[in-house]
């Protein structure tokens, strides 16, 4: 249905009673029924929100109970409302989960990281094996400077390698 046509309908329907508003919903679902073509859409829509499917159920009944059009809008209005609600809470809840499902794999991506992390050289290293000399810590090299980290050389002013001064 094109945008002008489905404004001017609702203009016309904004200014009829609640009565006569479904008879016109009576005369459209007559219509849908007759030539189906969109109730399969419809139908699909429907069925995807279980709560949407009861208030429907509800308005048939009071409909077909001959309940005042007045009442019904009143009902349905009360049952939409509650829909509302109902689903945003389920969308809370959704919304929730969906977190928790991010966290944990998060966590799990973390933890998985760290145990692969924790290769056979860094258990070596911690067992004192020969790749712990890759682990940082620095051995003797020939090209470090006297008095730095690593050197075999006494650090200038003092007499031995041990840090200690003679007197």
């Amino acid at each position: 249905m094109n945008a002008y046509l489905r404004d001017k309908m609702l203009q016309k329907l904004e200014t009829l009673s609640d009565e006569r508003g479904y008879q016109v919903l009576d005369y459209i679902e007559f219509l849908e029924s007759r030539y189906a073509e969109r109730a399969t859409t419809a139908a699909g829509a429907a069925a995807g929100n279980p709560l949407s499917r009861f208030a429907d159920a509800v308005e048939e009944k009071l409909r077909a109970g001959k309940v005042s059009a007045t009442t019904i809008a009143e009902t349905m209005g009360f049952m939409n409302k509650a829909v509302g609600v109902l689903s945003g809470a389920a969308a809370a809840g959704k919304s929730v989960a969906s977190d928790l499902m991010s966290v944990t794999s998060r966590v799990m991506d973390a933890a998985t990281t760290a145990t692969t992390a924790a290769s056979p050289a860094a258990r070596s290293a911690r067992a004192g094996g020969p790749e712990g000399a890759e682990s940082g810590t620095t051995g003797a090299s020939g090209g470090s400077t006297p008095g730095s980290a690593g050197s075999t050389a006494p650090p200038s002013g003092t007499g031995s390698g041990d840090g200690i001064k003679p007197t």
